[in-house]
């Protein structure tokens, strides 16, 4: 028994150090229409990927290689490829059915929980995620709610086997709703005036009172550790961003001065509305917008009825860094329409490969995974799509594609078996 044991075990060993010493699978996609991400445009693309990572971005017909060099070999004849697209503040993976309480999980009790984080309680078994994936959406930001400092999120890739496997960044920021300026108001059934916070300046204390303090702490050494600030200690000495949830114009001004009083490194408005009438200060102070969900209605009685669609083109046109989220009723579900967001703000005055950008590569700039993410160039991850048609356009956005981070998934979902099955009934 003893030497079936140790055999057993050696075994076990040598199968381990083959694995280890596997060379990782070399995968080439071939004849593809490449939106890199970045502005560039390959109409015939060769894209070489061995193991996770990109290692070759070139023309299809001005190179050649040889067939025994890769393991895969697709040919893509035409279809389109592109970056996996991002769900920036989101609850996808927080929430399943928003109408059933034990399925919430994006929001704590309490007004100030910066410790409080979202990666802990992403569901990477939301049939939900399956369903979002489907468009090209491989990545997103999974997002707290509530309070007036929300807590922490985490940007998540939607391919993982839990939500330690599936953590792009942890803990990439922090995130505060900044008090309205404004109170009141209806909607266009009741329509109410707006009046003026008179506690406005008092909250504006309360929360600067409380930032200064977690800078102190951030600064000194401490007997007594305290979570909520030792959530913050990075916001001042680190990459950590402060993603600050504001639309008036008064709100923005007074975040600028914030963060800029409060030496924050890497402060990002979410939001921002109004954020097309200061494009100045906003390029000097260098603060990029994750800009509302396009399609929605205008926010005051005088705004021109297309406003919203027009935010992405007026911000460009501005110079101001931005991307394009999907806050509002039930975004889980709907996260799979960031794709056609951008196919709107390609309507309203950006260019075809400024919108892909603006839900890819900015995306992640804004939020600090561009190093690995967000665009298709050699030395990135290797999670991308293909699309039989353009994918910012519903009627042709059909993924046949994915990679994530180097390992295909498959764009099958519930709503997919479902077609299919009621397809087969009735085509008897």
């Amino acid at each position: 028994m003893k030497n079936i044991f140790l055999t057993a075990i050696s075994f076990l060993l040598a199968l381990a150090l083959q694995a280890q010493t596997q060379k990782p699978k070399r995968i080439l996609l071939e004849h593809g229409h490449l939106h890199v991400g970045n502005g560039q445009v390959f109409e015939r693309a060769l894209i070489g990927i061995e193991g996770d990572k990109i290692i070759l971005i070139k023309n299809s017909l001005a190179y050649t290689y040889k067939k025994e060099d890769w393991d895969t070999i697709i040919d893509l004849d035409g279809q389109h490829v592109y970056p996996g697209f991002m769900a920036p503040n989101s609850t996808l993976g927080l929430t399943e059915i928003d109408a059933v309480r034990a399925t919430r999980d994006f929001n704590e009790v309490g007004a100030f929980n910066p410790h409080v984080r979202a990666l802990i309680a992403f569901n990477t078994e939301s049939k939900v995620i399956a369903t979002v994936r489907a468009n090209g959406v491989l990545l997103s930001q999974a997002t707290p709610r509530g309070g007036q400092i929300s807590g922490t999120s985490s940007i998540m890739h939607l391919g993982g086997w839990n939500w330690e496997d599936a953590v792009a960044k942890a803990d990439d920021g922090i995130h505060i709703n900044w008090p309205a300026s404004m109170q009141g108001g209806g909607w266009w059934a009741e329509p109410a005036d707006k009046k003026r916070n008179t506690q406005y300046d008092e909250q504006k204390r309360t929360l600067m009172q409380f930032f200064e303090q977690a800078k102190a702490y951030a600064q000194g050494e401490n007997e007594k550790r305290d979570p909520r600030f030792e959530a913050m200690k990075a916001l001042f000495n680190s990459d950590k961003r402060l993603y600050v949830h504001a639309n008036e114009i008064q709100q923005l001004l007074d975040v600028i001065d914030f963060t800029k009083q409060l030496g924050i490194k890497f402060p990002v408005i979410v939001g921002g509305y109004d954020s097309y009438l200061i494009t100045q200060r906003l390029r000097d102070g260098n603060i990029p917008v994750m800009l509302p969900r396009l399609h929605s209605l205008p926010e005051n009685e005088e705004d021109a009825v297309d406003l919203p669609y027009r935010l992405p083109a007026l911000l460009q046109a501005g110079g101001v860094k931005f991307c394009l989220q999907n806050e509002g009723d039930m975004e889980a579900m709907n996260a799979r329409n960031i794709p056609f967001l951008a196919g709107t703000a390609m309507a309203y005055g950006l260019t075809e490969e400024e919108a892909i950008r603006s839900v890819s590569l900015s995306s992640c700039e804004i939020t600090g995974i561009s190093q690995f993410y967000g665009s298709i160039e050699e030395g990135k991850k290797a999670t991308l799509f293909v699309s039989r048609g353009n994918a910012l356009d519903m009627r042709t956005n059909e993924v046949t594609t994915i990679l994530m981070d180097g390992v295909f998934v498959s764009p099958d979902n519930a709503q997919t078996a479902l077609y299919r099955k009621y397809a087969r009934k009735y085509a008897e």
